[in-house]
């Protein structure tokens, strides 16, 4: 026979009766009614990106996937090994290729680098299957075509976090990878010193025609895969790229929300 008691309050009631628990969420008492549930969803600042509902098709892994979650959570692993990858790498021709090498031989989690890489690997998988995913069910319609743009535009940031980060191993592979990448942007039209309409963009400046204030240049900080490129791969790669992507996200995720969820089958 249980020695339970239906009248004692548990630790988790004791705890919603607290002046802590009441600043953080602000309900006022216990949540025990669906009511309160709504109001702590609504009133967070984090679980107020996510509907109070969801309807059964969004939760079924047949028909999502499970692909824009894994890829949220495949970039928080990105983050993390990333930040500790921080404490070791030094974006310079010097250090660079041995602070990669003692990464993976000679520092404590060293492993660290190598989930680093198939979770990049991985999150790029993920962000286009969930793009196929997407347009196979229609939901890029009305009234979600603008969270499709903004989906557009995570998966450009999502390649171009790949390509700046393929560089800072700075071995050859790397560098002669990059070499070929800043060519394209060489030729690309108008900006791009080869490309078709640069004698447009080049009236009476000089640099440009010499190749000295192209995309190429922009994008390596010179005419050949340096240091100065190092260093700007660096920065958008742990700084400026994701910063950006983070803000996009949090718009994906807000309008996921407002458009009435994840779109249901026709």
């Amino acid at each position: 026979m249980s020695n339970h008691d239906p009248n004692k309050e548990t630790l988790f009631q004791k705890m919603q009766k607290t002046q802590v628990f009441r600043a953080i969420f602000r309900t006022g008492g216990a949540i025990d009614t669906h009511k309160k549930r709504v109001l702590v969803t609504l009133n967070n600042v984090f679980l107020h990106l996510h509907p109070v509902r969801l309807p059964k098709h969004a939760v079924k892994v047949k028909y999502t996937w499970c692909m824009g979650g894994l890829s949220f959570f495949v970039f928080l692993v990105l983050t993390i090994t990333g930040i500790l990858l921080m404490f070791y790498y030094r974006p310079t021709v010097e250090y660079a290729y041995g602070d990669v090498t003692d990464l993976s031989e000679q520092v404590p989690l060293g492993i660290m680098r190598e989930i680093h890489r198939w979770a990049a690997h991985l999150m790029v998988i993920t962000v286009w299957l969930h793009m196929f995913r997407v347009f196979m069910t229609g939901s890029y319609k009305p009234p979600r075509e603008f969270n499709w743009i903004v989906g557009v535009i995570l998966l450009i940031l999502t390649m171009l976090m790949s390509f700046t980060g393929y560089l800072l191993p700075w071995d050859q592979l790397a560098i002669w990878a990059i070499t070929v990448g800043a060519n394209m942007a060489a030729a690309t039209p108008v900006i791009g010193t080869a490309g078709p309409g640069a004698s447009l963009l080049a009236i009476g400046d000089v640099n440009f025609v010499h190749g000295t204030a192209d995309a190429k240049f922009a994008m390596l900080g010179g005419r050949f895969v340096g240091e100065a490129a190092l260093i700007r791969f660096y920065v958008l790669h742990c700084i400026g790229l994701p910063f950006v992507m983070m803000l996009f996200m949090i718009v994906h995720f807000w309008r996921v929300r407002k458009d009435g969820g994840i779109s249901g089958p026709t």
